[in-house]
C-alpha cells in the first residue's frame, strides 16, 4: 500500500466519521459538506414509510432542515433525546486514483441503547483535496421492537 493510498483511507474515514457525528448533532452545513454536488443519499431494501432517496446537496440540505424548521406544535420527529451513530468494520476499496467503494456497519444508539443498525454502501470521489460521499445507499437489517426512531424517516420526508 502506497502513502497516497493511506492518505485516501484515511481522509475517507474522515468523511465518515464527519457525515455522523454532524447528522447526529444537526450541523446540516457541516453534513451536506460530506456529499459532493451530484451527491445521492437513499435507502434500500427497507419499508415504504421508511424510503427515502435524495439527489444533489440541495435536495439533501432541505431534507435536513426538515428536521430543523418543525412546527413546534407538529409530532416531534423521534422520541430520543439523544442518537449516537457507531460506525464498525469499515472496508474501503480505492478503484482509482479519484475513486473508491466502502461497505461500513454502524449502530444506532439513543435512550434505549441499541436502537437501530445496518450499513452504508458508499461510491466516494476525491474533490479537490477531500474525498466526497458521491452516493450513499443506507441498509437497515434490524431495528429494535422499542425504537424511538420508527417515524423519523416518514416525519421527514418531504409532504
Amino acid at each position: 500500500m502506497t502513502l497516497d493510498e493511506l492518505l485516501a483511507r484515511e481522509a475517507i474515514r474522515d468523511t465518515m466519521a464527519k457525515y455522523n457525528t454532524s447528522g447526529d448533532r444537526l450541523k446540516v452545513d457541516d453534513y451536506v459538506a460530506c456529499f459532493t454536488e451530484d451527491g445521492i443519499m437513499e435507502s434500500e431494501y427497507v419499508p415504504e414509510d421508511k424510503a427515502f432517496r435524495y439527489a444533489g446537496k440541495a435536495e439533501i440540505l432541505a431534507w435536513q432542515n426538515r428536521w430543523l424548521d418543525r412546527d413546534p406544535n407538529a409530532e416531534k420527529v423521534h422520541k430520543a433525546t439523544f442518537i449516537r451513530h457507531h460506525l464498525s468494520t469499515c472496508k474501503i476499496d480505492l478503484n482509482g486514483p479519484d475513486t473508491a467503494k466502502a461497505r461500513t456497519y454502524w449502530v444506532a444508539w439513543t435512550d434505549i441503547g441499541p436502537d437501530h443498525a445496518g450499513y452504508y454502501l458508499d461510491d466516494f470521489r476525491k474533490v479537490g483535496d477531500e474525498w466526497l460521499i458521491a452516493h450513499r445507499r443506507v441498509r437497515l437489517d434490524w431495528e429494535s421492537p422499542d425504537s424511538l426512531y420508527r417515524t423519523a424517516v416518514s416525519n421527514t420526508n418531504a409532504s
